[in-house]
């Protein structure tokens, strides 16, 4: 049984960081792409970050310069380091895993994703 355990959300004022992970059990995460997504009170989810590490990496636009999507092989664990956040970060993050790379990059899709963390909130006061 696969699952993905995300950690280090929590309360933050603008401006400070956070480091969010995630651990999978029963699958390894350097297989198939990784990603972290997003949704925030009343919005659809959203595609923070994708990675595999021979294809381009994702950001969205509105995170890139200040987040960084990276992995760690040998604990098996994809993390995000986000740094000077908005109150517009305020969500519920998710860690997903198990799509397949493409040349171009990592899909967005979220349906495309097979595993799925329960999800971290993160709250962003101004």
């Amino acid at each position: 049984q696969v699952q993905l355990v995300e950690s280090g959300g929590g309360s933050v004022q603008a401006g400070g960081s956070l480091k969010l992970s995630c651990a999978a059990f029963g699958y390894t995460l350097y297989w198939n792409c990784v990603g972290w997504f997003r949704q925030a009170p009343g919005k659809e989810r959203e595609a923070v970050a994708t990675f595999y590490p021979t294809v381009p990496t994702y950001y969205a636009d509105s995170v890139k310069g200040r987040f960084t999507i990276s992995q760690d092989n040998a604990k098996n664990t994809v993390s995000l380091q986000m740094s000077n956040l908005k109150p517009e970060d305020t969500a519920i993050y998710y860690c997903a895993a198990g799509e397949a790379p493409w040349v171009g990059g990592c899909t967005r899709v979220q349906s495309r994703y097979n595993y799925w963390g329960q999800g971290t909130q993160v709250t962003v006061s101004s």
